[in-house]
């Protein structure tokens, strides 16, 4: 995974995570501007660990199983039309003394090249998928990910990592160790404890190392963590079913309540997945051991993992891709979504900087009180509110909503796209009176934020309705006997956008309760584009 990959055309590309328990596929559209559509993500599970790290031996079961899934999802992948595999494997392949016989029957038999990759280089990549993800400036976060045969600790921000960790600890080696009949029954507190001592015993160096990197956020990535994460959500937080942060004291509250019961009546238990029933007391305790040891209160928990990093790996090295490189994760997210898309930039970018414009000088004069996040998600609505347009036009509104509301921006919480998407939706008709707010999961707040920046955003499209930028400057000067003047600097005859912000004059009223005065005054300097 070196070089630079040459990217002059739309690719498929699939991607293929050969794990302990289970084997992923993730196939993507690579397009030239470095924006990506998944085309399909699947997993099964295969327990290629399964009785291995006895007798450092893939079982012929076990191999028998992989080999035909990995046949299968190439099968699939070839049905997209691909045209490049990655595909990697981890803890159980480079550990099993067979390895070479299975990697064999993987080319020969479904086609497939696998590359096993270390233990720090598997941390490094979940790092990748995880960080991609998460808007980051200086902060520094932990990244843990439990998986069948290793448990993998990286540490980074921004920059990138400065300590990677694979640990030999994870739920199928450790339940192979000390339940090598299964667990079917319940599980003492002495024997949780058995489990705990050996997993603090073979922590004690990443322990003592990680506490030298300090850290502002812990993120838990992995199966064993969401499942640990929606038990509790469901027991403790009935009315947050959709939860997605695991604090040390629910956990510890979730142990006694997991160990108590049978294999059957662990399968039965909202928020697990029951394959993972026999194997999840094993990765609790790992968990539970390293939050007690770290003295963490709490993680973030996380559906991204390995697999995205080999994409986020994959694309770093496409040619063009250094010029994304000074975007934040947000700012990125929004420009490969906006492309993948087919908006048109120049005017999104047009719109964009006279909705900031009107939202700086409105602060200046006293028109809201509104700060940095919602000048940042003004931003970005206004280059995505036409997003809808490849849809169908009319109606376009409503389907960047929805786009927005559904798209993997990267980087935000889900009220942020919540507010955007609302942003996006009321650009154009009718402002929405508060009861028709498509916005029950926000508040009042949240909803008088959507309102005042949709507004902006209303004025600022009515003002490129030509999508000709030939606005040179807009901002407010003051307000005076209950007015708000507006100042419009532009190249040439504005006529029509004049007749745009006339036609808001009411909806501004109703937003802020003052009448709009605007003037028009004809400038011979060429405006920017603005940046996103």
């Amino acid at each position: 995974m070196t070089g630079t990959k040459t990217q002059k055309a739309s690719r498929i590309v699939t991607f293929i995570d050969i794990g302990t328990n289970s084997i992923r596929l993730f196939v993507v559209k690579l397009n030239p501007d470095c924006s990506y559509i998944v085309l399909t993500s699947q997993k099964e599970s295969v327990r290629l660990g399964e009785g291995e790290f006895e007798t450092g031996l893939i079982t012929g079961e076990a191999m028998d199983r992989a080999v035909m899934v990995a046949g299968r999802f190439v099968e699939l992948a070839h049905s997209f039309y691909t045209e490049e595999f990655v595909a990697v494997a981890t803890s159980a392949t480079r550990e099993a003394q067979n390895r070479y016989e299975f990697l064999s029957r993987l080319r020969k038999e479904a086609h497939l090249d696998v590359q096993v990759i270390s233990g720090r280089e598997e941390a490094r990549l979940i790092f990748m998928g995880v960080a991609a993800a998460m808007h980051l400036e200086k902060e520094q976060i932990m990244v843990i990910d439990i998986g069948g045969g290793s448990t993998e600790v990286a540490i980074g921000g921004n920059g990138g990592c400065n300590y990677l960790s694979s640990l030999r600890l994870g739920s199928i080696r450790l339940t192979n160790m000390f339940f090598p009949c299964g667990v079917t029954e319940a599980v003492t507190e002495s024997r949780y404890e058995e489990i705990r001592n050996y997993v603090r015993n073979e922590i004690k160096t990443v322990i003592r190392q990680a506490r030298n990197h300090p850290v502002d956020l812990v993120v838990g990535s992995s199966g064993t963590i969401i499942n640990l994460c929606d038990i509790a959500a469901r027991l403790f937080h009935p009315g947050d079913p959709n939860r997605t942060y695991l604090t040390s004291s629910d956990l510890k509250k979730t142990v006694p309540i997991i160990c108590s019961l049978s294999l059957a009546e662990r399968r039965k238990i909202p928020g697990i997945n029951p394959e993972r029933a026999d194997i999840i007391i094993t990765g609790m305790a790992i968990i539970d051991t390293l939050m007690e040891e770290l003295n963490i209160a709490g993680l973030e928990v996380t559906q991204r993992g390995l697999q995205d990093g080999l994409l986020a790996d994959y694309t770093s090295k496409m040619e063009g891709f250094p010029l994304l490189g000074h975007l934040s994760v947000r700012e990125k997210s929004v420009l490969l979504t906006g492309r993948a898309f087919g908006i048109n930039e120049y005017h999104a970018r047009t719109v964009s900087t006279i909705a900031l414009e009107l939202f700086d000088t409105g602060i200046a004069v006293g028109l809201h009180t509104l700060g940095p996040r919602e000048r940042e998600l003004l931003e970005y609505a206004s280059f995505l509110h036409d997003i809808g347009s490849l849809i169908s036009f009319n109606n376009h509104h409503a389907h960047s909503y929805y786009i927005i509301r559904n798209s993997e921006l990267l980087g935000f919480d889900n009220e942020e796209v919540l507010i955007m998407a609302n942003i996006a939706r009321y650009h154009r008709k009718k402002l929405p009176k508060k009861k028709e707010l498509e916005m029950p999961e926000l508040d009042e707040q949240g909803k008088l934020i959507v309102t005042i920046l949709s507004t902006f955003l209303r004025l600022s499209e009515s003002l490129d309705r030509r999508h000709a930028a030939l606005i040179e400057r807009v901002f407010f000067s003051g307000i005076d006997n209950n007015t708000a003047k507006l100042n419009i600097l532009a190249r040439e005859d504005c006529q029509f956008e004049s007749w745009g912000v006339d036609n808001e004059a009411k909806n501004f009223e109703r937003t802020f309760g003052l009448n709009l005065d605007h003037t028009i005054v004809r400038s011979d300097i060429h405006p920017g584009t603005g940046n996103l």
